[in-house]
């Protein structure tokens, strides 16, 4: 036990693998251990130690003995130790493995190229698709940028309407009222219209708000005997004034499209509404004899008109005297100042998505009742801060209830042509580009027509 010594192995002055302290590369001399105090002899509590090891395997001599990464570990308090290594005490000095070959500069580099850099084939594949998304992204915007329905002739306004009617998509997320709807000061408080607040009031009953506030603002006095819905589509409106001015009052709604036409004698039927009738129509031509109605009501109809000035007159034609003819329409701004090549661009969107020949602005309105010589009284209001609201919380009920257009993948890109159409819509009315007009008047008495 006295001659076991510490044998250094033919190992002395190997490098020390890759990865341990630069600090320490080579194995210590039996020589340069004695000058540092070593003892060469080890006790007998480590050679009973090292005995079992042999015998117990790696993991029983990790107490009793350091190997050369052991001897790299930091000893001074500098390097982060309080206390002195066990090495100061005994050790053993253990084999080293075969050296690892430290790969040269050039080697390093040429190997992280190769990691960083893949194939040729995938770098194109890669940028194929990107190019392939970007491009198709491109058209769809371009697509979505160019209207696509826009007014050709006196047909046009009935085929699309008709279109509508047989998806069902308008009716169900706009219900029987195809108008926007009325939002109180407090109503906008609360964030109607909002993807949050777009259940503080419902869509639907918003429009029967407006159907109200209308029928108010006109200051129609007294129950009258008979009331003509210019434009009606499915009849939202025409049957709710029906109930509310009693079976006494007979209500007729009339439209270009026989499909709504259809539809709204189907709902007037099952909702128990008798004194309410849908005829097909054109507004520009009607049938009914002069001085025939004792309130003439045009909500959203006069946008699809290809001649405001014969829609105005007509409807002027078939009131009565003393009636009152109440108009809620869309209307661009007044000019001057003239409008700016961006506002034609955005007009002529407006106009060619949804079958509109064109707009007039609320004064125009004004000066073709004016014009007919027949009325008593003219006024207009601006609706655009209690209507705004509408467009952007007809987009919302669509997104907290998607699924009927997902179900339908037909109608699917259609749908978000309107959706695009709504969104520029709600900024030309809040930029003020567009306004919502109101407009109202009464007809004078015969013998006495009003030169204003």
């Amino acid at each position: 036990m006295s001659r076991q010594i510490v044998e250094m192995t033919s190992a002395v002055g190997r490098n020390v693998p890759v990865g341990l302290s630069s600090r320490c590369r080579v194995a210590p001399t039996p020589a340069a251990l004695r000058r540092h105090g070593y003892s060469r002899r080890v006790t007998s509590s480590t050679t009973t130690t090292t005995a079992a090891s042999s015998s117990a395997g790696v993991g029983a001599r990790e107490d009793a003995s350091l190997s050369v990464a052991d001897l790299v570990r930091p000893v001074l308090p500098s390097h982060g130790s309080t206390t002195r290594s066990p090495a100061s005490a005994v050790f053993q000095v253990a084999d080293l493995p075969p050296p690892v070959p430290t790969p040269s500069a050039s080697a390093r580099g040429a190997g992280a190229l190769e990691v960083a850099m893949p194939p040729a084939s995938h770098l194109l594949s890669a940028t194929a698709a990107g190019l392939s998304l970007a491009f198709a992204f491109c058209k769809l915007k371009k697509n979505l940028d160019t209207p696509g329905r826009p007014w050709m002739d006196e047909t046009t306004v009935g085929k699309e309407y008709d279109a509508w009617t047989d998806e069902k998509i308008l009716e169900y997320y706009w219900g029987e009222h195809i108008h926007l709807g009325y939002y109180k000061d407090e109503d906008l408080r609360r964030g109607a219209g909002t993807l949050r607040g777009s259940r503080v009031k419902d869509f639907v009953e918003a429009k029967l708000d407006f159907v109200d506030e209308m029928l108010a603002w006109s200051r129609f006095n007294g129950t009258p005997r008979k009331v003509l819905d210019v434009g009606c589509g499915i009849g939202g409106a025409t049957r709710h004034l029906a109930n509310k001015f009693g079976s006494n009052t007979r209500v007729t709604g009339v439209t270009l499209s026989p499909k709504q036409a259809r539809r709204a004698g189907e709902l007037a039927l099952k909702q128990g509404v008798p004194n309410a009738e849908f005829l097909v129509m054109d507004a520009l031509e009607m049938d009914f004899p002069d001085d025939h109605f004792d309130v003439v009501w045009a909500c959203e109809s006069g946008e699809h008109m290809p001649d405001k000035g014969k829609y105005v007159e007509e409807m002027v034609r078939v009131l009565k005297p003393g009636g009152t003819l109440v108009i809620a329409t869309w209307c661009q701004r007044s000019t001057p100042p003239a409008f700016t090549p961006r506002e034609v661009v955005n007009l002529n969107y407006l106009y060619e998505e949804w079958a509109h020949p064109y707009f007039i602005s609320i004064n125009d309105y004004a000066m073709l009742l004016k014009g007919t010589m027949k009325m008593d009284t003219v006024e207009t209001d601006d609706w655009t801060r209690q209507t705004i609201a509408s467009w952007r919380h007809s987009i919302w009920v669509g997104v907290w209830d998607p699924m009927p257009v997902f179900s339908r993948p037909r109608i699917w890109y259609k749908t978000l042509r309107d959706i695009v159409c709504l969104e520029r819509m709600r900024r030309a009315f809040g930029c003020g580009l567009m306004q919502y007009g109101m407009i109202k008047g009464t007809k004078s008495r015969k013998g006495t027509w009003s030169s204003f």
